[in-house]
């Protein structure tokens, strides 16, 4: 009996029923709360005041109910998808606060998670006096840089069985293969994202207890990665693999295959390489597998077909090179019973789809985009009653869409675009769909047919029509975040649409009127359209002042319409925008100064407007981000200004056919992008590229080119058709990544810069119609990609240099100057005289000489006594004379004021394409038209 009452006093003195938690945990608790910014007021309960002294009562705090020490500390940002969960306030409850060391002192703590909640800096190495915890959770953001240079702490958490370190820096972290391998009890294990060394690989790995393995997002490599699989073979408890996207380069080790216990394996976006192993056949608990995005090859083996558990296949992006009706054999059995995901996006599969589909019933998600699957879609595609995601897009599907599609009363996604299909479309197709929220059939042949009054019942947040045959579709205006209706029969005036619409192509209709219908139809809602794209329309009138709730606008394409008027100030309120399309309107007046708000533009296209004044220099100073820069064939006057060498990040200028005069910026040198390629393009652009926005039309070779995804191999430079002179600067070459180079059509001179050789990327020059002299350079023969030359009608003279490119090009190429060898008849003799080809050297020249000395001789008698004879022998003769040669020194001395304004002198002979002094422009061109058909020069 007195042993029970000693017992009885003991557990009645270790429990605290009055005061609540342990003053030691309470005061690190409050520790930790001023230390850190909690901007959502999570922690508003860990207060002193108000009866709330007793920690175990405060969020996320759990206590044990006997000792009431702290051992759970439930910290994690419950919101960390801010498209997802509401406001910044709850996403960033913790931020930019550090983990401090007296988080260590509450030794009691057997569970702490702080996943997402904002911490920065380095994790205190106090955390390894936690030596009761059994699970630890400081999944980061990326952008929070939370780092270990020393895992040590780790081995402390002798009794660890969770431990989640996902996107916290370990780069300096040299030992956390070696001390993970003294934790026995670990059981999951996440090091996602972590930036993990390359370490020698251990001998054995001592995790017998591990179930769930996640190294994705790493970057390991080869020697490392095969050793930790190899590894694998003795943990026979792991269920979940993920090593996706990482470096491995080698064969799957046949021993991952003998894993028998896993479930999930995740190998996608590596490199490895070989044909998919019949072995896999082995993996007999198999519930997911994921080889995306490497290089192995195909068939998929037979043995896949006694993976009954199989839920999930993912095989998108492996060159399986094999027919679709093939695979689905080959999983037709026991597998089709419970697949619910197959995706074979991008396998170089062809063949037909049949009617094997129907063993499918579970089957959520098909995925076959990408691929050469040819012939119909077959009917018993309506059997798959279960289907979510049908995705077909970008095949060679032909034929009629089946009308059982219209029984799929699951499907959410449909994307059957760019295929071959057609016929009509209906109600009966896509009237019983209530749950589609997404409809891609653009690219098809496809002729929408419902009435007019027809009420869709579901609620579209993508719609993608393009390239049908659509007269209206009113309905298709309620679409709440995609509208793609480009290249269709659209026509009246624009509609309104709903302000959360994210992306609007209504491009390339007969859309005519204002634009105010749609910009200015909803003054106080604010509108979330961040691309929009009206261009290839008939619309008409000003562009209006309406841009104030269109804040969001990143892409505007209003090109190729009727649009007159001046650029309205008030689109400088964009600030967000990055490319700005107006091109091939009829838009006067300048370019507004409050543009120059728009800091992160990458494109601006005015040209082939009416825009005149000179080219703004606020254009340099602010527009710093722009990539293409075109206000081509425009009435804009004046100088280049030198502030536009300040866009180093340029790589197409266009200023051609304008009223330019003055020299060529000698700081050209300072476009970096231009002199440097650089692989990668900055987000802005990759983003709207993605978007499949984004087209800079660009002219190169004579032609109108228009470049989207492959921009970043672009560098162009166009000033042709000014009145540019002097000469081309030297600077020019050290633009090495130019493609494309014009300054066709100027008053340029002087010579070719010799270095032009080092241009090795040019693919197209053009200097003709200038004054330019001198030999063409001989380090012209290493431009190797040089597939359009024109240097016609110059002053050049000399031997054309030898190389396979310049006698490649057509005699045209070089017409207009004074060069001879190949192509041009005109041989080059050793004395430096050009002949004419068949008026060489040989037998009976001198003969021909001699009439020629006597023949210049006799025409001199003749045509002095014809002038001075008069002069000598009637004084009325001499008088006129007289009077004349005053009034030529007149004209004569203004000529010779007009010619001093050149920093080049004009050549003594002055052919019809050389001769703008005083000449237009189409009298230039008519010139050289009269001199190609009479093969005469004008004196």
């Amino acid at each position: 009996m007195s042993v029970l009452l000693v017992l009885l006093f003991l557990s009645l003195a270790t429990v605290n029923i009055n005061e609540g938690c342990i003053e030691s945990d309470r005061q690190a608790l409050l520790m930790f709360k001023n230390d850190v910014t909690d901007g959502a007021n999570r922690l508003s309960s860990w207060s002193l005041h108000h009866g709330h002294g007793d920690c175990c009562q405060w969020d996320g705090v759990v206590c044990d109910n006997v000792t009431a020490h702290v051992l759970e500390l439930h910290l994690a940002n419950p919101r960390p998808l801010l498209d997802d969960y509401g406001s910044d306030a709850e996403n960033e409850a913790m931020e930019r606060s550090k983990l401090r060391d007296f988080i260590g002192s509450i030794e009691s703590l057997r569970h702490l998670d702080l996943s997402k909640a904002g911490f920065g800096g380095l994790v205190p190495n106090q955390l390894g006096n936690l030596s009761s915890l059994e699970y630890l959770n400081l999944r980061a953001d990326i952008e929070d840089n939370l780092y270990v240079t020393d895992l040590q702490w780790l081995s402390g958490l002798s009794l660890i069985e969770h431990l989640d370190l996902s996107d916290v820096n370990l780069a300096q972290a040299s030992n956390w293969l070696q001390v993970l391998n003294t934790l026995p009890f670990l059981k999951i294990l996440y090091l996602s994202g972590c930036q993990l060394p390359q370490v020698p690989p251990p001998i054995h790995l001592n995790l017998s207890s591990l179930a769930i393995l996640d190294l994705s997002l790493n970057d390991i490599e080869k020697s490392l990665g095969v050793s930790i699989i190899h590894g694998l073979v003795n943990l026979t408890s792991l269920r979940h693999l993920d090593l996706s996207n990482n470096l491995f380069n080698s064969s799957i080790p046949e021993s991952l295959y003998s894993l028998d216990s896993l479930q999930f394996l995740n190998l996608g976006s590596n490199k490895f390489r070989g044909k998919l192993s019949s072995s896999i056949g082995n993996m007999s608990s198999a519930i997911d597998l994921d080889l995306s995005g490497n290089e192995l090859e195909g068939p998929i083996p037979i043995t896949m077909g006694n993976l009954c558990n199989l839920k999930s296949i993912v095989f998108s992006e492996l060159n399986l090179n094999q027919d679709v009706s093939t695979i689905l054999a080959v999983l037709s059995g026991c597998v089709s019973n419970q697949l619910d995901k197959l995706d074979l996006s991008r396998c170089h599969l062809s063949g037909q789809l049949t009617n094997q589909l129907r063993n499918f019933k579970s089957l959520k998600e098909l995925h076959l985009s990408g691929n050469s699957v040819s012939g119909p879609i077959p009917i018993s595609i309506g059997e798959l009653s279960s289907l979510i995601v049908l995705e077909l897009d970008q095949n060679q599907l032909k034929g009629q869409l089946p009308s059982s599609i219209g029984k799929l009363t699951n499907l959410e996604i449909l994307d059957i675009s760019t295929n071959l299909l057609e016929g009509v479309v209906s109600e009966t197709h896509i009237g019983n769909l209530p749950k589609l929220k997404v409809f891609q059939a653009s690219k098809n042949s496809f002729v929408l047919r419902v009435s007019p009054d027809w009420i869709p019942p579901f609620e579209l947040e993508v719609l993608g029509l393009r390239s049908w045959n659509i007269p209206g579709i009113p309905w298709a205006m309620s679409v709440d975040s995609v509208i793609d209706l480009s290249f269709n029969l659209l026509s009246g005036p624009l509609p309104q649409i709903s302000p959360n619409v994210f992306f609007l192509d209504m491009s390339n209709n007969n859309l005519s009127g204002s634009l105010s219908p749609l910009l200015c139809y909803k003054l106080k809602e604010t509108m979330g359209t961040v691309i929009l794209n009206l261009g290839g329309n008939v619309l008409s009138g000003g562009i209006p002042d309406c841009w104030l709730n269109w804040q969001n606008l990143q892409v505007i394409k209003l090109g190729n319409n009727r649009l007159n008027g001046s650029i309205p100030s008030s689109m400088g309120i964009l600030q967000s925008i990055v490319s700005l399309h107006l091109q091939k309107n009829h838009l006067s007046g300048e370019i507004p100064l409050s543009l120059s708000n728009c800091t992160d533009l990458i494109l601006l296209d005015a040209g082939e407007n009416e825009l005149h004044g000179s080219i703004p220099r606020w254009i340099g100073d602010s527009l710093r981000k722009l990539v293409v820069l075109s206000l081509r064939s425009n009435k804009f006057s004046g100088y280049i200004p030198d502030d536009l060498c300040a866009i180093g990040s340029l790589q197409v200028l266009d200023l051609a056919d304008n009223n330019l005069i003055g020299s060529i910026p000698r700081c050209v040198s300072k476009f970096r992008a231009m002199a440097k390629f650089n692989g990668s393009m900055g987000s802005a652009i990759s983003y709207v590229i993605g978007a499949g926005t984004f087209v800079a039309t660009i002219v190169m070779k004579d032609q109108m080119l228009e470049y989207s995804t492959n921009l970043n191999l672009v560098r162009s430079i166009d000033l042709s058709n000014n009145k540019l002179s002097g000469e081309i600067p030297v600077e020019v070459t050290s633009l090495v990544e130019l493609i494309s180079l014009n300054l066709s059509h100027n008053l340029l001179c002087g010579t070719i810069p010799d270095r032009i050789g080092e241009l090795r990327s040019l693919e197209s020059v053009d200097f003709s119609v200038n004054k330019l002299s001198g030999s063409i350079p001989e380090s012209m023969s290493y431009l190797t990609f040089l597939s359009h030359l024109n240097l016609s009608f110059n002053n050049l003279s000399g031997e054309i240099p030898s190389s396979t490119q310049l006698q490649s090009f057509d005699s045209s190429c070089y017409e207009g100057n004074q060069l001879c060898g190949l192509p041009v008849p005109n041989m080059c003799p050793e004395n430096g005289t050009i002949h004419g080809v068949g008026h060489g050297g040989g037998n009976g020249n001198e003969n021909s000489t001699d009439w020629f000395w006597f023949g210049l001789v006799v025409g001199f008698v003749i045509g002095f006594w014809s002038v001075f004879g008069p002069l000598v022998f009637d004084k009325r003769w001499r008088s006129i004379y007289t009077l004349f040669g005053s009034q030529t020194n007149v004209v004569f001395s203004q000529c010779k004021i007009e010619v001093s304004k050149f920093p080049c002198p004009l050549p003594t002979q002055v052919r019809g394409g050389y001769w703008f002094q005083g000449h237009g422009k189409s009298e230039v061109s008519t010139r050289i038209a009269r001199q190609r058909s009479e093969n005469r020069e004008d004196i």
